[in-house]
């Protein structure tokens, strides 16, 4: 039997939904499989995601900006939106038990100098660790109740 998939959905793909998808993933380990995507792909992943991810220990060198539909035929538990747009369009997945909206502003939108800059996608970073570090823990503690 395969892991349930938590799916993080965002417009482009490029930032918010990267920087969930890899703080979710090294936070639950292998209970479950994370993956993220969008419903407009920027075709990237924004370098300063990558940057503050690896401030925190994170590599997340290996993602790649994809399509919502290359998961429409996946079993998918859980999808997790982290922008209004990608909740609006959204669509349900096979096997999609749960969904959640939790809105982050959007870091590659930031303006200022390059430090402020930085400080913003930092700012979003430890926003989106708070919230899915704590989702994570109660993945793990209803795993744990569970056996």
């Amino acid at each position: 039997m395969s892991k349930p998939l938590v799916l993080v959905l965002c417009t482009g793909n490029s930032c918010r939904s990267h920087l969930a998808e890899a703080i979710l993933q090294r936070a639950v380990g292998d209970l479950i499989e994370v993956a993220s995507a969008g419903s407009k792909p920027a075709g990237f992943v924004h370098p300063m995601a990558l940057e503050v991810l690896r401030e925190i220990g994170i590599d997340a060198s290996a993602h790649r900006s994809k399509h919502l539909s290359e998961f429409l035929l996946v079993p998918v538990t859980t999808v997790i939106t982290v922008c209004g747009n990608a909740d609006q369009v959204c669509p349900m997945f096979p096997g999609q038990i749960n969904r959640h909206h939790w809105g982050f502003k959007d870091p590659a939108h930031a303006t200022g100098t390059p430090e402020e800059i930085r400080n913003e996608f930092r700012r979003v970073r430890d926003e989106i660790r708070l919230v899915f570090e704590a989702y994570a823990a109660g993945l793990k503690e209803g795993s744990v109740r569970a056996k």
